[in-house]
């Protein structure tokens, strides 16, 4: 390791993100404290953690807590702990660096925001912590040592685009934040914060919930003579430190003890957001083992929800000792927006990752946080329309990764989604709300997936459903391709595509001799054109068939009832994943002009090569109708201008 002091630029990102929080929007510049404060207790945390698993570790873990000093006089702030402490190479990764993969994202977002509320909604939701410090500080220190080591770091920066390193042999087990805090500035909410009253005040607010003692020194008391005495002869002694938090643990507290304002705090303690939930979840199980849980639904999604190395927010207490963040085993991964605490009164401090993913007890928890998180959605769903909306738009796409994935709740994940539909331009519809308006005699739930409404609404597929009145869900996530295979009903309707498969809309009051008649002769009529057809483009389609579908369309392209989709077909090759052709059926609209044009034409004249191209152009049509791309569009074009020409 190098002896001297080393100088570093930020990362440009992260020079960008300094000067914004330098230059805060945000109104409530308290925050910063919280943000420290929730730093070193995770600290002292994983200290513990880190003790019991480890015999050896070179710790001292007699008195674990976090200290504060105000210094009024050189208007510093300290905020230390004696927890696990950062190594060297730490520091440089979590402090002078953001190594977040949704950075650049974040500041373009901020960028774009045009409303200063929504400004202030983004830099809560990126998490930034310990930055937030340069919100109220013209410089700040950071003295750390990791556990066991015997050399720690001093971290230095303005925060003006660069920070110093170097070595500090008389650093301290854990670490000390030293904010050098910024004049006081009212009107721009940045107060006294060398005032120990206004910092007892936040964290009354907004840490009394921190389950390790926080520690200030005591208000002072008048000075009397005799003490002034000893003063002057240097015989003063340094106040005795007093512990400012309650540390109850909100999960423990009786539930009309807790204000909503400090569940709020808590969940902002856990996840790091600025926004209050949209939910808060209690849970006590007694019997044969014991367990509470806290968990909260956020009202908004985070950053790295879809991102590969994202974490699920719930983390594991045994009889209030922390145990493990990111509890996979307590949460299925569609639930990974859920944070919270769970807290277990039998299972092993010792416990692992590996050994909780076979624990019965933890099997149990886990599906009884399910329900529970489920059953309150369905709550929200039936008494607060606004708010289930919020939850939906936020969470609604990763929920129902839980169709795929969860069996067993399968059935009440389907009770509390919600789905676009041609019933509603605004509103979605629930399955329970489509099956409640289904018309006499339909058989089906009827659903259609693409990109994006617009382009569903104008499928050809959409024309007989349209004309005859039925609802048609519209299903435009990615992960509505997968599920929709994997659910084949709801309360006994099926679940049926109106893209694969023969349709047939018509009741069975309509389905009279002369209608049947009528059908089977038009069948005859064109059954040459068909076989013809078919040969003609055996190399793209495996069938050419009359349609029932289609009203106004020459023609449009349907798979089979258990074919794959060509959204899905892509979905699996952007995996990897390397699938034969899937050939799909053409289907003609017998009463359309152009095919019954084609059917005469062919009837006159079977060895004109132009009836072949007519026959590649309306597959063509058909398949940009759908969203599809032209093996071949330079040629598309080519007969289309042919085409043209001749009718001038």
């Amino acid at each position: 390791m190098t002896t001297g002091v080393e100088t570093f630029e930020f990362q440009v990102e992260a020079r960008q993100l300094l000067q914004l929080m330098i230059h805060s929007i945000y109104s409530n510049k308290d925050v910063f404290l919280r943000e420290l404060i929730s730093n070193a207790s995770d600290a002292l945390d994983r200290l513990r953690l880190e003790s019991l698993r480890d015999q050896n570790l070179q710790a001292d873990t007699s008195d674990l807590h976090i200290a504060i000093e105000v210094d009024k006089e050189s208007r510093t702030l300290t905020v230390r702990d004696n927890g696990i402490g950062m190594s060297h190479d730490g520091v440089v990764e979590l402090i002078g660096t953001i190594a977040n993969s949704g950075t650049a994202t974040f500041l373009k977002e901020l960028r774009e925001s045009k409303d200063a509320a929504a400004s202030a909604d983004l830099i809560g939701q990126f998490g930034v912590g310990f930055y937030s410090s340069f919100m109220v500080a013209d410089e700040v220190t950071l003295l750390t040592r990791h556990a066991g080591e015997s050399q720690g770091t001093r971290w230095v920066s303005s925060g003006e685009g660069t920070y110093t390193l170097e070595p500090a042999d008389d650093a301290p087990q854990g670490t000390s934040v030293t904010l050098k805090l910024k004049p006081e500035d009212t009107e721009d909410h940045l107060y006294d914060y060398a005032s120990p009253w206004k910092i007892r005040e936040i964290i009354k607010q907004h840490s009394d919930f921190i389950t390790w003692p926080i520690r200030m020194a005591p208000a002072q008391a008048p000075v009397t003579t005799d003490e002034t005495d000893e003063a002057e002869q240097g015989e003063e002694k340094a106040p005795e430190l007093e512990t400012v938090n309650s540390m109850k643990a909100l999960w423990a507290r009786p539930k009309d003890e807790v204000t909503d304002e400090e569940y709020h705090e808590f969940y902002k303690h856990i996840s790091h957001d600025w926004v209050d939930p949209l939910e808060t979840i209690r849970m006590q199980a007694e019997g044969t083992f014991e367990y509470q849980s806290l968990l909260f639904i956020p009202a908004r999604a985070p950053q790295d929800l879809y991102m590969q190395d994202r974490k699920r927010g719930v983390q594991l207490y045994v009889k209030r000792v922390f145990i493990m963040d990111d509890c996979e085993a307590l949460m299925p991964e569609y639930l990974r927006f859920v944070k919270g605490v769970v807290d277990a009164a039998d299972l092993s401090l010792n416990v692992s990752r590996e050994t909780l993913q076979q624990d019965r007890q933890i099997q149990l928890m886990r599906r009884r946080l399910v329900k529970k998180v489920l059953s309150t959605v369905k709550d929200i769903m039936s008494s607060d329309a606004e708010r289930y909306g919020t939850f939906w738009t936020q969470f609604g796409r990763v929920l129902k990764e839980g169709l795929l994935s969860d069996l067993e709740n399968r059935e009440a994940i389907l009770e509390v989604c919600s789905f676009a539909s041609t019933q509603d331009a605004e509103q979605p519809t629930t399955l329970r709300g489509y099956t409640e308006r289904m018309k006499d005699g339909q058989e089906h739930i009827y659903y259609m997936t693409g990109e994006s409404r617009s382009i569903v609404e104008s499928s050809p597929h959409m024309e007989a459903f349209r004309d005859k009145g039925f609802e048609v869900l519209l299903l435009t996530d990615p992960i509505d391709e997968l599920w929709v295979d994997a659910v084949p009903e709801f309360e006994g309707k099926q679940l049926r595509s109106i893209a694969k498969g023969q349709v047939d809309l018509d009741s069975q009051d309509e389905k009279d001799e002369e209608a049947e008649a009528e059908r089977e002769q038009r069948q005859k009529d064109f059954a040459e054109l068909l076989s013809w057809m078919t040969t003609a483009l055996s190399e793209q389609v495996k069938e050419v068939r009359l349609s029932t579908r289609l009203t106004t369309s020459p023609a449009c392209i349907v798979g089979d009832t258990f074919d794959v989709t060509p959204a899905l077909e892509n979905i699996y090759r952007s995996m990897g994943q390397n699938l034969p052709q899937i050939k799909r059926i053409l289907e003609l609209n017998p009463t359309h002009p152009l095919v019954t044009g084609l059917r005469k034409a062919h009837g006159e004249r079977k060895d004109d090569s132009g009836l072949a191209e007519t026959a590649e152009l309306l597959y063509s049509m058909a398949l940009l109708a759908e969203g599809g791309e032209l093996s071949d569009p330079s040629r598309f074009i080519k007969l289309v201008a042919e085409r043209v020409q001749q009718t001038l």
